[in-house]
């Protein structure tokens, strides 16, 4: 290693190798600067694409897009009010109507007795071992045979664990819950209908008789109910009466626009519906998808617009040394500005959206949603007294502009608006390397993105400079040190021919 200090000759080394190095530290300067923008202007899309999966998934999708956000038709019970639940579509005729349930439709399922401990004969808990159902002779482990689907338990696990197994196994396709009060568990399909029925089949499709694990339970494929159809009686009253009975498998049925769902038995006692017009729960999402939707370009506008200051490139760490940290801050706040001014891909997106409004401007207007001034940028306006009172008048029309014609999944305004963004996500990922499902501001950039693949070749031109500069710095006091070691040989030389002419 090559001693850094001064020599006897006075010279200042380090200050003298410092300021030489200044000068090729240059180009490493420029590339750290580079590098730096363009973390800046990733972080900078990573912004955009968060607004965007917000937008998207829990405005468009999870909110604006759900049937019951746009329909303004109520349906009220009255009568037998636990029997039925009753939900207005947008479609519901008014027509009254008296629901009588006969049957509620079950699921496949068994129950077992309440199972107890063998030794003690107490009932047994979450925490229960099999092995200690059985007693002391249990065998080390127990098969269940279930929907093509061969389950293993050993003696030592809990029911809690069984349960885990049993609600882990996708092909099994069941449910099992545990009751500790009655010590009884019970095994059931998770849908409905007799497709789903539970059956001894192992993993080949082969029909079993018995397991050791249902002989475990006490449950024989007798002790196995298969699922049963609801039975619903609907009474319509409208120029004359109308009777029908339905027999769903799952308990749901849709008459004159409204889904019906059976709870209970009505027991005699019949549940009168009736249909109510109301516009609020409409006009307040319209309203705030509005006003989600003008933020959004608003903000999406902002980026490209921004003034981008061209004489602010980010600071080095020597130059952020000899600043106030407020001048810092301020010099970074213009470093940062415009990374995204006129940005191909936000623009693209802000034309494609503003495109599908203008599209269906017509029948929005009959709504009173029009859109503002051009320097707006494409901001829509609300007549909100218009827009109370063509719900009321049509409130099918709204939901066949927004939501599409019968809520289909890909005509309406949220949907065709759904997949611009989903597009434009997908852009922002390959060139930013950002998540196109979430919306944190923290989830790591994907490497094998463009930006990725450039940052990567930053980091590598700039470790090369290093290790240039590194041999550089070294080099020169290699120089002043030889230089230092002749002199100081010469002064020796000179001192010793003094003292003897002397």
């Amino acid at each position: 290693m090559v001693t850094r200090v001064n020599g006897f000759s006075g010279m200042d080394i380090d200050s003298m190798v410092k300021s030489m190095m200044t000068a090729k530290r240059v180009p490493l300067d420029k590339l750290n600067q580079q590098k730096q923008i363009l973390n800046w202007t990733r972080e900078s899309y990573r912004e955009v694409n968060s607004k965007l999966v917000d937008f998207r998934s829990n405005k468009l999708v999870d909110k604006y897009g759900v049937s019951s956000a746009l329909n303004s038709q109520k349906a009220t019970i009255t009568g037998n009010t636990s029997a039925i639940k009753a939900e207005a579509t947008a479609g519901a005729n008014g027509v009254p109507m008296t629901v009588e349930v006969k049957e509620v439709a079950a699921k496949s399922a068994f129950t077992t007795e309440a199972l107890k401990t063998a030794n003690s004969s107490s009932t047994a808990k979450s925490t229960t071992k099999l092995g200690d159902l059985f007693g002391e002779n249990a065998p080390d482990s127990f098969e269940l045979y279930i929907n093509k689907s061969t389950i293993v338990f050993k003696a030592s696990d809990t029911i809690s664990s069984v349960l885990s197994k049993l609600n882990g196994d996708k092909t099994a396709n069941v449910k099992a819950t545990f009751d500790e009060l009655s010590g009884k568990l019970t095994i059931s399909a998770k849908d409905y209908g007799e497709k789903n029925n539970i059956v001894q089949t192992d993993k080949e499709g082969n029909v079993k008789t018995s397991s050791s694990f249902l002989d475990l339970m006490k449950i024989s494929a007798n002790d196995i109910k298969g699922a049963t159809k609801a039975e619903i009686v609907v009474t319509s009253t409208n120029d004359s009466t109308v009777t029908q009975t339905y027999y769903p498998e799952d308990n749901k049925i849709t008459v004159n626009g409204v889904v019906v769902t059976a709870q209970a038995r009505s027991n005699g006692e019949g549940s009168k519906i009736a249909i109510e017009t109301d516009t609020s729960t409409a006009v307040t999402n319209i309203k705030a998808f509005v006003e989600d939707y003008n933020n959004l370009i608003s903000s999406l506008n902002s980026k490209i617009t921004e003034e981008k200051y061209r004489d602010f490139a980010p600071l080095t760490d020597e130059q952020k040394a000899d600043m106030k940290e407020a001048d810092v801050t301020n010099w970074t706040e213009k470093a940062k500005s415009g990374l995204l001014k006129n940005d191909d891909i936000i623009k693209g997106v802000l034309s494609s959206m503003r495109d599908l409004i203008t599209n269906q401007l017509g029948a929005l207007s009959k709504y009173g949603i029009t859109t503002g001034s051009y320097f707006e940028n494409g901001k829509l306006i609300i007549d909100e007294n218009k827009l109370k009172q063509e719900i009321s008048n049509n409130p099918q029309g709204i939901q066949d502009i927004l939501q599409g014609p019968s809520h289909a999944s890909d005509t309406g305004l949220f949907d065709t608006l759904s997949k611009k963004v989903e597009g434009t996500l997908d852009l922002l990922n390959k060139r930013a390397g950002t998540d196109r499902f979430s919306a944190n501001l923290t989830t790591t950039f994907k490497e094998e993105s463009v930006m990725g693949k450039r940052l990567k070749e930053y980091n590598t031109r700039i470790s090369s400079m290093l290790t240039m500069l590194n041999n550089a710095e070294t080099r020169y006091y290699k120089q002043f040190s030889a230089m230092e070691t002749a002199m100081n040989k010469l002064q020796s030389q000179s001192n010793s021919l003094f003292s003897t002419s002397s």
